[in-house]
């Protein structure tokens, strides 16, 4: 059989009780179906990026299955047709993630991102990165003075054909 994990939203406005039961709902499916939900998560209600009909916020819930396709085809028939749901997503894994998802990690808990520690390890604030062949400021020679702005150069010859005229 085939590994999978989906991930849907519910509604804002449904209680945590119903989310369970409707977790309950698609587990049995997938038992029907002849498959084994593995692990679920309930990540909570957690803010949307953008609206998706008129909820801000959505309870996040996430299976981990094993089940022939058939099954997982069923339960996302069924997961359209409930209103409740306002997205569902099913990928299907080469293997299933063991323990906890990255969602319910706490911070430090975390290891695929870098201790960053007191940033020790960066260079100071003089180094901005890749500046090509310009070298800092400070190699190079004055520039010397400025030319006129577009405004003055019009004056100057303004004057010019004034003094010219007379």
């Amino acid at each position: 059989m085939a590994l999978y994990e989906s991930v849907w939203i519910a509604r804002q406005d449904i209680s945590t009780t119903q989310v369970e039961a409707l977790t309950e709902q698609f587990s049995e499916i997938i038992k029907n179906g002849g498959g084994e939900v593995k692990s679920n998560e309930q990540w909570g209600l957690r803010s949307l990026a953008y609206k998706i009909k008129k909820n801000r916020k959505g309870h996040y819930v996430m299976f981990n299955i094993e089940a022939p396709a058939s099954a997982v085809a069923e339960m996302e028939r069924n997961m359209r047709l409930n209103e409740d749901v306002l997205r569902c997503l099913t990928l299907r894994v080469d293997a299933l993630q063991e323990g906890q998802s990255v969602m319910l990690q706490q911070r430090g808990e975390r290891s695929d991102r870098p201790d960053r520690g007191d940033r020790g390890d960066r260079p100071d604030r003089g180094d901005r990165g890749d500046r090509g062949d310009r070298g800092p400021r400070s190699d190079r020679g004055d520039r010397g003075d400025r030319a006129p702005r577009s405004f003055e150069r019009a004056e100057s010859n303004e004057s010019r054909s004034e003094g010219d005229a007379a």
